[in-house]
This record gives C-alpha cells, sequence and structure tokens, in this order.
C-alpha cells in the first residue's frame, strides 16, 4: 500500500500568507513595546512617553494594513495559478486570526480598554470570538461550495473590520497632534469594535471582488476614477484608506437594494469572455 500524501504547499500563495502573519506578529510585538513604554513611564515624562506608545502604535496599523494587502494578494495568486487548495485555506486563516483578530483586539485595548480593565477585555475578547466564529464558517461554507463562497461574503470580513479599526486609528493618530498622541476620539473605537464584531457574524453580504483578474477590462472612464482614487490615497494615506474601509462596510447595507446590472459593474461579477475559449 502506498503511504498517504501530505497536503500540497504552493510557494507563492503560501509565501504571502506567511508576510499576512509576519506583519501581524510584528503588529502585535509593536503594541505590547508601546504598552511597556506608557507602563513605565514617570510622572514627569507622560506625554513623552505617550508619544513615544503613539509611534509604536503607527507602526503597528501599518503593519495590519500590509496584512490585509498579504491577504489579498495570497488568494489572487492561488487563483490565478490554479493552486486554490485545503492547506492554503487553513493557513490563511491560522494567519488571519492573529493579524486581523488579535492584533486589532489587543491595540484597541492597550489604546482605552485598558483604563476599564473588567470590561475592556470582555470587549476585545467579543471582538476577537465573533472574527474567529467568522472565519471558521467562511471555511465550512468554502468546503461545501468554494465557488459560491468565493463569489461573496457573507458577514462583514473580518480582514475588512481589521482594516476599519486599523484606518480609523491611523486617522485619529493624524487628527490629534499630527500623530504624537491619540486624543478624545479613542472612544470611538470601543463601540465600533462591538459593532464591527456583530457585522462579522451578521446575515449582510459583502462582494469578494475576487471575479477581478488580468483579463478584467475596464472603459477609460472608470479606468481614469481608480487611477484618481489610488493617487488620492497615496497623497493623503493619513485618511483616505479610512474612506474606503468604511465605503466598503456601508455598501453591504446599501447592496439589497441595487439593481443587479449596478451591482454587476461595482463588482466585476460577470468576468469578460475569451472568444477562443468560447464553445
Amino acid at each position: 500500500m502506498s503511504e498517504p500524501q501530505g497536503p500540497k504547499i504552493y510557494l507563492l500563495p503560501n509565501l504571502m500568507t506567511a508576510g499576512n502573519l509576519f506583519c501581524g506578529f510584528a503588529a502585535v510585538l509593536k503594541i505590547l513595546e508601546g504598552a511597556l513604554i506608557k507602563a513605565q513611564a514617570t510622572p514627569g515624562l507622560h506625554e513623552i512617553a505617550e508619544a513615544q506608545a503613539a509611534e509604536k502604535f503607527h507602526i503597528a496599523i501599518w503593519c495590519i494594513l500590509a496584512s490585509c494587502i498579504f491577504d489579498a494578494l495570497d488568494g489572487r495568486l492561488a487563483r490565478l495559478g490554479g493552486h486554490e487548495s485545503p492547506f492554503g485555506r487553513e493557513f490563511d486563516s491560522l494567519a488571519d486570526i492573529v493579524s486581523f483578530g488579535v492584533a486589532p483586539a489587543l491595540m484597541v485595548y492597550r489604546i482605552v480598554l485598558d483604563k476599564f480593565p473588567n470590561v475592556g477585555w470582555i470587549i476585545a475578547s467579543v471582538y476577537l470570538i465573533c472574527g474567529a466564529l467568522r472565519l471558521a464558517r467562511f471555511n465550512c461554507l468554502a468546503a461545501d461550495d468554494s465557488a459560491a463562497a468565493n463569489r461573496e461574503f457573507r458577514g462583514f470580513p473580518i480582514p475588512a473590520a481589521a482594516g476599519v479599526i486599523a484606518s480609523i486609528t491611523l486617522c485619529l493618530l493624524w487628527i490629534d497632534e499630527k500623530g504624537r498622541e491619540i486624543g478624545p476620539g479613542k472612544w470611538v473605537l470601543p463601540p465600533l469594535m462591538l459593532f464591527l464584531a456583530w457585522m462579522m457574524f451578521s446575515g449582510f453580504k459583502y462582494p469578494s471582488f475576487k471575479a477581478i483578474n488580468w483579463k478584467t477590462t475596464r472603459t477609460l472612464p472608470k479606468f481614469i476614477v481608480i487611477v484618481l482614487v489610488l493617487l488620492v490615497t497615496v497623497l493623503y494615506y493619513q485618511w483616505m484608506p479610512a474612506v474606503i474601509f468604511i465605503a466598503y462596510l456601508l455598501y453591504g447595507f446599501l447592496r439589497p437594494f441595487l439593481s443587479r446590472k449596478m451591482k454587476e459593474e461595482i463588482e466585476d461579477e460577470v468576468e469578460d469572455d475569451d472568444p477562443l475559449e468560447s464553445p
């Protein structure tokens, strides 16, 4: 009898997932470093310690956003090469729970919730648990029908939820003293985290945009709009990511009221037909 073969591990997609996990772990480390700086601050140097801690949180935010990019690339590379696999899906979920579950929950806890330890850890835990449930549900749906699971997400995706938290925190850092500290606006983060926890396990459906590939064509006006959005994001990186993630969040509420044609235009659900491959 031949020995059972192990799971296939494709290099490029899983390298992207490893990058996702690396950035998530780096974010956790920077959050802990920031918390340690605040804990060891002397009374006379409290403002300096706050600025140093905010700098660590700033790095952690960029690590979380970098994880979002790696997460988008791993699945796209797998589909591009026809290398989607159960191993890749499970590895991706394990990386996501660190980068988009543990890191954002720990960041919000250390920024604001640690002042209320009895309630703070519960709020952070609710977000983390709902994120884990969201990933488990997606894996079950993908195992039953991978094509349907890839077309749209049921519940707000956890990478997008982490992106909302990270981008809004980045915006708060920019608003309050130009990134030197996080001011009163930080109190929006705990209710936002609870809301996102509910959204991740809700019945709202979101487009995956996984139909977009190298063959996807766009009209000139749409191409110009996409280029302008990318340009504005680069120029105003302090607040534009928050606009993009919040727009995606709100789209789930508007989506049921849109016509099928409008949804197809926005989500690129209809892939371009290749005349050479048509029957």
